[in-house]
This record gives C-alpha cells, structure tokens and sequence, in this order.
C-alpha cells in the first residue's frame, strides 16, 4: 500500500490523479488539500476518506468543518500545506498546487523523507538548487509529472551517463495563438488565450501555454531534474502533442516518448516507475493520426520563453522574479486588467529592476517573490 497526500488535490493534476490512483487499491489517500474550492474538496474527502484534509484559506476551512465528519480532520492556513507534506504515515507527495506557495512543502516533506511527484513548476523555478540538494541529502526521489518531464525521464531510464545526452527536447503545442505574430496578439481576448487546441488545463497553465512561459518554466525545471546545461535544452513546437518530449544522445540517436493527450498517463508512471501498470486510459492509433509537424518557436511574437531562457542563464534569484511578475501578470490578465500582450513587458520590467542574490536561501527566495509581486502592484496602482 502506498500512501499519498496530494496537496492541490482540487485542481486539474489533483482531480486526474484522484480519477486514475483511485482505480487501484494498492493506493491510500491520507491527506488532500485546496486553497479554498471546499466544495470540490468536500465530495473528495466524503469519497476517499482521508485522514486529514487542509485548506489554506481560513474561513472557507472554518466552513468545511462543520460539513465533514468529525474523522476527518481540517487543517487551516498556508502552514497546513508543510503540516500535511510531512505527515509520518505519508509515503509520497503529489505536489499540484499553483504558484510559489508548493516550495517551502516541498522542502518540509523532501527533509521529513517523503518521496515527491512534481506537478508544480514554480518550486524548482523558485528553489532549484534547494530543493535538489534536500532531495540530495535525504536520499529522496523527485518524480516529474508534468508531461514532458515525465517523457524526459522515461527516455533517460537506462542511460548509464549523463555525458552520453547530447541535448533535451521539449516539445509544445504552440497553445491557442500558433502561428499569431506580434500585431496579431494586441486584440486578443481572455477567452480566446483559454481556448487551448490541445489540453484541458486550469486558467493559469493555459494562458501560460498561449504566452509560451509556460514552456520557459518547464526549461527552467527541465535543468535541474536532469542536471543539465542551458545550452542543452531546446523546445520545438510540435502541434500535434503526441510526442512528449525528447532526448537526443552524443551518437545521434532520438529517443522519443510518445502517448495520447491525457495527463493521467504521466501521473501513473510517477507513482509506478520504473515499472507500469495496465489500463484503459486512450493510446495512439497510428492508422489515423496523420503527419507530425515541428517548428522551431516565435520568440518574437512570444518572449516570454526568452525571458526564461535569460532569467536562468543569469540563476540565483532571477527565475523568482519572473516567475512572481508572471503570476502577478496572469492573474490580471485573468481579470481582464491588462492585455494578453501586456504580459511580458510586466516581467521584462521586473526582470530590469531587480538586482540579484546568487545561492539564495528559502527566505531570500520568498522575499524576492514578495518585493516583486509588491512592487508590480505598486507600479500598476500609481
């Protein structure tokens, strides 16, 4: 039997591994958590039964109290998610919240001796060199979730030496806007920029797929998973979705991971590798599926993957700040208070703003993300 906590379990990572893990008894539910969709989070603790559940919005866990029965604890406030990461009786850590918020749990539950599927970008965005080194140190794994990470990893199995990887590639679909250039993006409206070709995905990844910075987070998370160089990671956009992602070797040779558009096929093999189990989720049928196109990105309809590229070429505290003007950016996107093309002249700015700390500790790392956030408001307001 393994034993999970999945913090942000009421999101769409949360809700897909809940679907696929719940088919299989050999896996326990001991912890969910959400940042305030009780309702959600209501009807998945009355069916999983967990032991504890916690929400970091504090009234909304007040609320949920009185609705579930007195078994199942109710944990309350950002510190509920370190609580639950590091509960003794807790295996593994499905880590699929958004933003920032996933790496101090992170941390707690890689130094309590928890194992970690990764399904939050900005924790090794944020905390890269931190969170490797605590995995480092505890003997712990880091398994990827997102897809093509998941992909990344599955072609690495077996590969005897780092040295033997010639580059990386990530691929992506281009997301709604492919092929838009510059003045084409200037009128474009939130609910085109949610209208993803390809993947069904919250509000923020999905307009992070529509800006590109989405594949930008991925290749800053990309070099540490896999202690590789900048240099060595390449992203392709790849419209079909239907490879991953893929590794190319010093030989020449291409492995390539390839699978239906369901991300609950990467979400089992972080929970079963290096093994896999039978199911009854979608495969490719070769016999319909056409042609598979490649095109190298637009980086100048779409900067925000060099903006990524630029904050980790630079490391230390950097990637905090584009990450936090990112998040900031989209959420008043998401409020329709900015253009799509607004988005990255919001993290351009900060990025020039910001003066760097290189090997940065957890609270250097969380100051950073809170001056920039302060000061993108700030400046929005005056």
């Amino acid at each position: 039997m393994k034993k999970i906590a999945i913090l942000g379990s009421t999101g769409s990572i949360g809700r897909q591994a809940l679907d696929i893990l719940g088919r299989y008894p050999k896996y326990q539910f001991i912890a969910l958590s959400a940042n305030e969709n009780i309702d959600i989070l209501e009807k998945q603790a009355l069916k999983y039964r967990p032991a504890k559940v916690g929400v970091v919005n504090s009234e909304k866990a007040a609320d949920l109290r009185k609705r579930l029965p007195g078994e199942i604890e109710v944990l309350s406030g950002k510190q509920a998610l370190v609580e639950l990461a590091t509960l003794t009786e807790v295996d593994i850590v499905l880590m699929s919240v958004v933003g920032i918020s996933g790496l101090e749990a992170t941390l707690a539950a890689l130094k309590a001796g928890k194992d970690i599927a990764l399904a939050n970008k900005e924790t090794l965005v944020a905390g890269g060199a931190l969170v490797m080194e605590a995995a480092k140190e505890a003997g712990r794994k880091i398994l990827p979730v997102d897809s093509e990470h998941s992909a990344i990893f599955q072609c690495l199995q077996g590969t005897r030496d780092k040295k033997e990887v010639r580059k990386i590639i990530l691929t992506a679909s281009g997301g709604p806007f492919r092929g838009y250039k510059a003045e084409d993006l200037r009128n474009v409206t939130l609910e085109d920029a949610l209208r993803h070709p390809r993947w069904n995905m919250g509000k923020k990844v999905t307009v992070d797929s529509a800006t590109l910075m989405n594949k930008g987070l991925e290749v800053i998370e990309a070099r540490w998973l896999f202690d590789i160089e900048t240099e060595q990671i390449e992203v392709l956009i790849h419209p079909q979705s239907i490879i991953h992602s893929m590794v190319q070797y010093i030989d020449g040779s291409v492995l390539a991971q390839m699978g239906a558009t369901d991300m609950r096929l990467p979400i089992l093999y972080a929970f079963t590798c290096p093994g896999r189990m039978s199911t009854e989720l979608p495969v490719v049928d070769f016999t319909q599926l056409g042609s598979l196109t490649f095109e190298s990105p637009d980086t100048n309809s779409f900067p925000c993957l060099n903006l990524a590229y630029e904050a980790l070429r630079i490391g230390g505290t950097m990637p905090v700040v584009l990450n936090a003007a990112n998040e900031v950016a989209v959420e008043m996107f998401l409020k329709s208070s900015i253009s799509f093309a607004h988005i990255p002249r919001i993290i351009e700015r900060a990025m020039g703003c910001h003066r760097t700390i290189y090997n940065p500790t957890l609270e250097q790392i969380l100051l950073s993300d809170k001056e920039t956030r302060e000061q993108i408001k700030r400046d929005d307001s005056a």
